[in-house]
């Protein structure tokens, strides 16, 4: 048995969460990946797999073994990355996740940039609003906003974001235009389904006191872009974070509103599973991409001590 190769198989079913798109990923048979595992099992003489006609799912001594294997890889990975000088320049896959809209806007042309240098990368990237499990689903990083939420992984903050709290001018018009947080409560608002409190707005007065406020309003979803589209067309207030509501701002199809009670910013990170080593290919993205984000091409909102000094 090529125990490398069969530590590696079962990583990446387990990864992929199936025989066949393991198989897949790894361009090989699916009775190759089944005899792989299959033999490793028989070599450890122990089941590390539960298999079902639906899923497959780790037993208690192939969790165990599954993250010794994802150390045991790294670590092998990061031994040949040192050994050799052709690899002091990043190489292979790297597995991304990002959400859909920083990730269109700003990871697409930053990507670019970045195998333009390293012809040799490659990326394997799925964009997604919801939460991702780095460890469970196998990806090398994610670019997250706020809390990591997680003592399994490491961030490393690449910039700050500010949510934008703002109308269509048509609304204002027909609405008025709220002068305190607290009149948002007679407002109509736009809700986002993975904020950790949907029906609740955070604000910031000029003493540094949280006012938080609920609100609500006729639209709840699962992404901020479609959210500022509607409220773009007059639909309802909408607040969310500037890398999504500039181009309308910018363009005039949404105005700022209650700037001088905006929330202290959130930090947008890159985030890796917490292993000893970094590969050369996540510690390279890593540094372009806090290089890249030095200078902010999202930034928009005031910051509330600024709209505080002008008004005085």
């Amino acid at each position: 048995m090529d125990r490398f190769a069969a530590l590696t198989v079962f990583v990446k079913v387990v990864e992929t969460g199936s025989f066949a798109r393991a198989a897949q990923r790894l361009d090989v048979s699916v009775s190759s990946v089944s005899r792989h595992v299959s033999e490793l099992e028989a070599h450890l003489d122990a089941r590390l797999l539960n298999r079902t006609t639906r899923r497959l799912s780790l037993t208690e001594s192939g969790r165990v073994f599954h993250e010794r294997c994802i150390q045991l890889l790294a670590d092998l990975e990061e031994a040949e990355e040192s050994a050799s000088a052709a690899t002091i320049k990043p190489r292979g896959t790297l597995r991304l996740t990002s959400s859909i809209t920083f990730g269109e806007r700003y990871l697409a042309s930053a990507i670019t940039e970045f195998i333009t240098r390293y012809p040799a990368m490659r990326f394997d990237v799925e964009l997604s609003d919801r939460a991702v499990d780095l460890v469970d689903e196998g990806f090398d990083i994610a670019v997250r906003i706020g809390p990591i939420g997680s003592q399994n992984v490491v961030g490393r903050k690449i910039g700050e974001t500010r949510l934008v709290c703002c109308a269509a001018p048509s609304y204002l018009a027909r609405h008025g235009e709220p002068r305190t947080p607290e009149e948002l409560s007679s407002h109509a608002c736009l809700t986002y389904e993975y904020s950790s409190l949907r029906n609740v707005w955070p604000f910031r007065d000029r003493d540094g006191r949280d006012r938080n406020v609920r609100v609500a309003g006729p639209v709840n979803a699962n992404n901020g872009r479609f959210l500022t589209a509607l409220a773009a067309e007059g639909a309802a207030i909408v607040n969310e974070p500037d890398f999504i509501v500039g181009p309308d701002v910018m363009a005039g199809r949404l105005t700022p509103i209650l700037r001088a009670f905006a929330p202290p910013p959130a930090s947008i990170y890159v985030v890796y599973p917490s292993r000893r080593h970094l590969s050369a290919k996540v510690r390279a993205f890593t540094d372009f991409l806090a290089a890249r984000f030095v200078t902010q091409a999202w930034t928009l909102a005031v910051p509330a001590k600024r709209a505080r000094n002008n008004k005085k």
